[in-house]
């Protein structure tokens, strides 16, 4: 059976989950809230929402220990835009939610941070489009960060964004962070996704993010991403025609309070 799937993607640096799993421990414990809006929904390098803007927001609690809890949620449309397989009907989904929890801490001047993230995709149908399965995924990740540099690794302990028989498939994503003064920051990211079993979606994913704190909770940002996914095989996902493995610019607009 001809097997079709279509991925999550890489999402600005201040408008994902992604980001707060990478923020520094906190000195006391707290909640913290986020709303904002991006020009495109894009997560590790592919486009989620077809080329359109998506709306985000989140909370966060972290505990002076260590650990934290979160849940951060966007509008999509990549599990509707689904081209179905022969035999297959149309399929359902069009939010994304993200549940995570994990451990901060820093020993020998390098902070570490270890959780597990589930993405659920509340009511959806994919497995309907025939020769997949439920968009719904489980991973557990591990980071370390020295400096300005965060290296992190994701492993899926469940079939991974409806790919079949697709479970330990990894994600290794380097970033930096580099403070440019007056407000501004600069964010350069590589990435690897590695389906397991489904190698032809493999691909490699370059970002480059500029920041800009605007005060008093407010902060945009400007994203240049680019992927080595495969056009043709991308286009196919779509019944629509987009390629979600495409190059694009992202702007967002994000509130926290």
């Amino acid at each position: 059976m001809k097997f079709k799937s279509k991925l999550l993607l890489a999402a600005l640096a201040t408008s994902s989950a992604a980001f707060a799993q990478t923020a520094p421990a906190a000195a006391e414990s707290t909640i913290a809230y986020n709303v904002g809006v991006v020009s495109e929904y894009r997560y590790r390098g592919l486009g989620q929402t077809t080329g359109d803007p998506a709306l985000q927001g989140g909370v966060d609690y972290t505990n002076a220990s260590g650990f934290y809890l979160g849940v951060w949620g966007s509008t999509i449309k990549w599990i509707k835009d689904a081209a179905p397989a022969t035999g297959g009907t149309d399929a359902k989904g069009g939010l994304e939610i993200d549940l995570y929890g994990g451990y901060k801490f820093e020993a020998a001047g390098i902070a570490y941070d270890v959780g597990l993230l589930r993405y659920e995709y509340s009511g959806n149908t994919y497995k309907n489009i025939g020769g997949t399965v439920n968009a719904n995924t489980n991973e557990a990740y591990a980071s370390a960060t020295y400096g300005p540099a965060t290296l992190k690794y994701s492993q899926s302990l469940s079939d991974i964004f409806g790919y079949a028989n697709s479970k330990g498939s990894t994600y290794w994503d380097l970033s930096a962070t580099f403070d440019l003064g007056n407000g501004y920051s600069l964010v350069p990211h590589a990435g690897r996704q590695f389906f397991k079993n489904n190698t032809t979606y493999s691909y490699t994913d370059v970002a480059l993010t500029l920041n800009k704190d605007l005060g008093n909770g407010l902060s945009a940002s400007l994203s240049a991403i680019s992927t080595s996914g495969n056009d043709t095989a991308y286009k196919a996902l779509s019944k629509t025609g987009y390629n979600g493995a495409k190059s694009a610019t992202v702007v967002g607009l994000k509130y926290t309070f």
